[in-house]
């Protein structure tokens, strides 16, 4: 019925497109100034409340800014004193700046060679400050001397940025790589052409949307990261599906009305069930308190959704406008069969891989199991830690003047002191006890007002390490003075309050995940058995994916090759994002791969010949799919950042795992060794697949050589 609809509606279904597109162009690009660059903290935590009630108190007490002024070759800072001052001394009469420290007997590195300057901003949020930091930046160089600027504020402003430059520049690389390859898999410039008009109106929606969300919450600026990635390479899955689907009615003699209802009576239904399934899977992001994720979540639903109903609409309202023509501009390489072309019967080269699989199950089984085990096992020594200004390529500014301060000056105010915020009656021997903690090298009172006193802690090592958060559970354990009330902030709280929160909502999002993967697949191929396979083989792919991660990242064995810095621990954000992100992936393959075989154990009730002609129909398909996604993906790991990188080589790995070993070889040995098994459903459940099951109206199309058309009728 939906095909017989988009046939007659196609002109209003593409103008309505038209229009939509337009606006969303002209509309929905501005959301990038309703975006936000914070969101990272919890804030329903002790350390971020602890936070607001310190600055309501005492005043912003963060360096926002470092000015780093260093003297020419030969010089010596001090002879640019006077300049110095000057310029320092213009900045204080800014009202944007609330506060400038700058002491040359104790903030001038150990040669004499520099000296900085700790600048505090006014404004009630760290977007606010970077806005100010614009205007500003011009106002803290000093002449003669080399000027570069650190600190939080010019840290994340960078990060912004160059997140930024490393998307535009890996979409340059990444947009005429995938041209050339829909031509080949194609061989037909119209057809190639379609899945980049699908991604163009997927990412331009997916805007108009988020900028919509913006209107009722926080949305990140990340956002624009997945919706680029997911907007792009769902869209180009699904048009791949789509279109080469469309081709294969047409080569079996059905006309274009005919065809565009069978693609989507059966490559539609997939597309659908896929596409809801991403969908509810990101949406387990919402499940975290950190506007970063819940952003991803809200960014990643749109972009994977409008591909969706552009993949259902759009797309299909231009087959039935092109019909044959689909063809046009045909490109021949040498003689071989386009990779959308498979062949009718499981005798193919996907069908010959399936039937060896299925006669040598376990083998095949045993042997893939071991292979992704071994990849999977470095994730066993995964460690957790925030980011830092390590994550910026080496010659960044930001990063420069955070290495020169460590490494060149005594005492330098870049160190994360934890913060103990006391209200009521704080005695001496409450900062005794605290000096008594182990790990804690001293222990001050700096400000006390209203009752209300600010303790400083301070510690060796770095505000990222296991050691630093067991510090801060040590000092959270201390009984508070009598009629006292204590709170611990700090960025190693922080770390810990954050760990501590994504622990404790993971399992839920683990839940939802799994929940939609079996609602939704079960109700595609009336089972229970599948989505159950489906959900441990999505975990097969993902366990390979973070133990490259650990072994690259964490441990740094590829930081020579790619050009980052280890810190030697992950950013939990990052990987609860990527594991997420890769479920979702990793079940659209599954999908494509179930949908064909279940049209084949419809039509023929052999499980051995379903699987391997599914194999054979969709084989092809996936594998380009997965081509086409890992050059979207892996053009992240061209970037800088060192977590752009991370989230690049993490999907590479598990979209070419996932689309070979997995898809390939685990699903249909461990398919032949569950035999008739594989479609099993209790009863009461079978009664519901039966009444609402996503079911396809028609059986797979065969293309016959006579030219004739054959009727296929479904059990």
């Amino acid at each position: 019925m939906w095909g017989r609809f988009i046939q007659r509606f196609r002109w209003p279904v593409l103008l309505v497109a038209i229009g939509v597109v337009i606006v969303s162009a002209v509309w929905g690009t501005g959301v990038f100034s309703k975006l936000t660059g914070s969101g990272f903290e919890n804030r329903a935590s002790e350390s971020y409340q602890a936070t607001v009630k310190i600055k309501e108190v005492f005043g912003d007490q963060s360096i926002d800014l470092i000015a780093l002024y260093t003297a020419p070759d030969g010089k010596q800072i001090s002879d640019y004193s006077a300049a110095v001052t000057s310029t320092l001394t213009n900045l204080k009469a800014n009202p944007e700046v609330s506060e400038v420290m700058w002491d040359p007997s104790r903030m001038t590195s150990t040669d004499g060679h520099s000296t900085y300057a700790a600048i505090r901003l006014h404004g009630d949020d760290q977007d606010a400050k970077r806005e100010i930091y614009d205007d500003l930046r011009p106002s803290l160089d000093v002449p003669g001397v080399t000027t570069e600027v650190g600190g939080a504020i010019a840290f994340l402003k960078s990060v912004n940025a160059q997140t930024s430059e490393d998307i535009a520049f890996a979409e340059t690389i990444s947009m005429p790589i995938l041209l050339l390859l829909l031509l080949f898999i194609f061989r037909g410039l119209v057809a190639a052409v379609t899945p980049l008009i699908v991604g163009v109106i997927a990412t331009l929606g997916a805007f108009a949307a988020v900028r919509l969300i913006t209107y009722a919450t926080d949305v990140s600026v990340f956002a624009i990261n997945i919706i680029t990635i997911l907007g792009l390479g769902m869209a180009i899955d699904y048009a791949l599906f789509i279109v080469s689907r469309f081709r294969e009615e047409l080569a079996a003699g059905l006309d274009t009305p005919a065809a565009i209802t069978r693609t989507l009576q059966t490559a539609g239904r997939t597309v659908l069930v896929s596409g809801l399934t991403i969908v509810l899977a990101l949406s387990s992001l919402l499940v975290f308190p950190q506007v970063f994720l819940r952003s991803m979540g809200f960014g990643g639903m749109a972009a994977v959704g409008v591909a969706m109903l552009a993949s259902l609409t759009v797309l299909p309202a231009f087959l039935a406008l092109l019909g044959p023509r689909i063809n046009a501009g045909r490109l021949r390489f040498g003689t071989r069969k386009a990779a959308t072309e498979s062949a009718s019967e499981e005798r193919g080269t996907w069908g010959r891989l399936a039937h060896s699989v299925m006669k040598r199950p376990v083998a095949y089984a045993v042997a893939v199991a071991a292979v992704l085990i071994t990849i999977a096992l470095p994730a066993l020594r995964i460690n957790f830690g925030g980011f830092d200004e390590r994550l910026l390529p080496p010659d960044s500014t930001v990063r420069t003047v955070n290495d020169r301060l460590d490494s060149g000056f005594t005492g330098a105010t870049t160190d994360y002191p934890i913060q103990i915020l006391a209200t009521g009656d704080a005695p001496s021997s409450y900062v005794d006890q605290i000096r008594a903690v182990d790990g804690v090298t001293g222990a001050n009172v700096v400000a006390t007002k209203d009752g209300v006193t600010l303790i400083t802690v301070d510690y060796d090592g770095d505000p990222s390490e296991a050691a630093t958060r067991d510090i801060v559970r040590d000092l959270r354990d201390l009984p508070p003075p009598a009629g006292t009330h204590t709170q611990v902030s700090g960025r190693a709280a922080m770390d810990l309050d954050l760990l501590d929160s994504l622990g404790e909502r993971l399992p839920w999002a683990a839940l939802v995940m799994a929940g939609a993967t079996f609602l939704l697949l079960f109700l595609a191929f009336g089972s229970v058995v599948l989505p159950i396979k489906a959900v441990v083989m999505n975990l097969i792919s993902i366990g390979a994916s973070f133990g490259v991660i650990v072994w690259g990242f964490q441990e740094g064995h590829l930081a020579g090759a790619m050009g980052f810095t280890s810190t030697g621990f992950l950013d939990p954000t990052n990987l609860v994002l990527i594991l997420v992100i890769l479920f979702g992936l990793a079940t659209d393959y599954e999908v494509f791969l179930l949908s064909r075989i279940r049209e084949e154990w419809d039509a023929t009730g052999d499980n051995t010949r379903a699987v391997a002609r599914g194999v054979q129909h969709t084989g092809g398909i996936i594998t380009a799919a997965a081509l086409l996604l890992a050059i979207v993906v892996g053009g992240f790991a061209t970037g800088e950042m060192a977590f752009v990188k991370m989230m690049g080589v993490g999907m590479l790995v598990a979209i070419l795992v996932d689309a070979t070993l997995v898809r390939m070889i685990l699903v249909p040995a461990t398919m032949r060794l569950l035999g008739r098994f594989n479609w099993w459903a209790p009863g009461p459940l079978g009664a519901v697949y039966r009444r609402f099951g996503i079911k396809h109206d028609a059986a797979a199309a065969t293309p016959d050589p006579t030219g004739t058309r054959e009727t296929v009728l479904t059990r």
